[in-house]
């Protein structure tokens, strides 16, 4: 019978060869992952890039950006939130957005622990302090400074720290919500008769046809339809326009979440080219790695209490704040949750001067 000559010390030489072996194969394997992992993400921030560019910039740096000496609790509450200035414009002119009247003026607190998103429109119409003292219409800062003197005129009457916006053009909304395949709103016979009106003039606009609606619940609208039932001023006035034009974001945001990928990318191609903001890429990829934890919350308008006296000076007929700095307290409660909220020295100062001007 024939000697097995091998030295035992073969044994863990082979084995050890064998070891190296598969560390190398496992090496390979998590290498190839991690390029594949690579690939993946350069093709999500390429795809990003490339929807990013379709958008017009006005840079706005943060430190530029003036904001309210606020109190420490109101810092910290702040902290906690992504708060952006949102601006719908009435230019009817696609792409110009450094000037214009702000028809829509809506501040968006997004909180940063639930991804509740919360919106307050600011009355268009309402008496406040636009910069440097000049007491106009809320949308008049806008179309005096741009969306900086905007973002301005709203953290210093009403103590917020944003810093960035996004602004519409007239024909965005429309092209957004025709992407969406549409969306389905409550109208009332009152609603209906002046929805139709407007329906005539955005078609003119917009280079669209839509033709006119009837009132029901469940109503489905195409872009030009919504637009238009987003638009209606003589039903409620300004205070329930702003409620209809929350109601088409709100629908249109919960259809967008139920949306595919071939959907949404026609959306962005559509909407993109129509929106101006100061959010940087990585802002704005920073703020859609967290869009599956988005929800809608409450929504509301400002001034909460408020009179409309009528003339009011240069102002003409405006909404007068009873008082100012009152309705920043239950601002600062509805967005941010905030039972800590002290009013700042240049709130408690307008506040009196607007008190002093009016009246009230």
């Amino acid at each position: 019978m024939a000697r097995n000559t091998r030295n035992e010390a073969d044994y863990p030489r082979k084995k050890k060869k064998k070891t190296n072996r598969k560390r190398r194969r496992q090496r390979r394997f998590f290498l190839s992952i991690l390029l594949i992992f690579l690939a993946l993400a350069a093709l999500v921030v390429a795809y990003g890039w490339s929807k990013y560019g379709k958008m017009s910039r006005i840079p706005i740096r943060d430190k530029d950006v003036k904001i309210n000496d606020l109190s420490i609790d109101t810092q910290k509450t702040l902290e906690g939130f992504d708060s952006i200035a949102l601006f719908g414009l009435d230019n009817r002119s696609t792409g110009n957005f450094e000037r214009g009247n702000s028809d829509t003026i809506i501040v968006v607190s997004i909180n940063r622990k639930s991804g509740e998103i919360r919106m307050a429109s600011v009355y268009r119409d309402t008496y406040l302090d636009i910069g440097e003292d000049k007491y106009r219409k809320a949308n008049a800062a806008y179309a005096n400074g741009g969306p900086k003197q905007a973002i301005e005129m709203l953290n210093k009457n009403l103590d917020l720290d944003i810093t960035d916006y996004v602004s519409v053009d007239f024909s965005a909304l429309v092209d957004a919500i025709d992407a969406l395949g549409g969306i389905e709103l409550d109208i009332t016979p009152e609603e209906a008769e002046w929805l139709n009106g407007y329906i005539v003039e955005t078609n003119e606009v917009t280079g669209h046809n839509s033709g006119p609606v009837s009132p029901g619940t469940g109503v489905h609208v195409d872009g030009v339809q919504a637009t238009s039932y987003a638009r209606i001023r003589y039903v409620g006035l300004d205070y329930q326009r702003t409620e209809r034009q929350r109601t088409v974001i709100t629908k249109m945001f919960e259809k967008a979440k139920q949306c595919d990928i071939l959907t949404l990318n026609s959306l962005l191609d559509k909407m993109l080219p129509q929106i101006s903001t100061s959010l940087g890429m990585t802002e704005i990829l920073g703020l859609a790695g967290n869009v599956m934890k988005y929800h809608m919350g409450e929504n509301t308008g400002f001034p909460f209490d408020k009179v409309t006296p009528g003339n009011v000076g240069s102002a003409g007929d405006a909404v007068v704040p009873v008082d100012l700095a009152n309705n920043v307290a239950q601002l600062h409660k509805f967005l941010y949750d905030s039972d800590s909220y002290t009013p700042s020295e240049t709130v408690k100062s307008i506040s009196e001067t607007i008190r002093a001007a009016t009246g009230y």
